[in-house]
């Protein structure tokens, strides 16, 4: 566990850009990892989400997974982290 929220994103992927955009408005830093680019990351989100590579996937620093939080649940969630 880095300590950090880790963001598990594709290149291809409007709903991350999204949260991204949400976090960096918010102050939130975070790791970003491509699992295109990434066979252990893309591993995580499979076994995260039940065989589905579904992101934006990502892991709090308490060690909690969300898969496409709305953006108020992910800031509540990394805040009480």
């Amino acid at each position: 566990m880095t300590g950090r929220l880790t963001m598990y994103t594709t290149s291809s992927c409007g709903y991350c850009v999204r949260l991204k955009h949400g976090l960096e408005r918010a102050g939130i830093e975070f790791d970003e990892v491509n699992i295109e680019d990434d066979p252990a990351a893309e591993e995580f989100v499979l076994k995260a989400n039940g065989g589905s590579a579904t992101v934006p996937t990502l892991l709090l620093p308490n060690g909690d997974v969300m898969t496409n939080p709305p953006l108020p649940a992910l800031l509540k969630a990394v805040t009480a982290a």
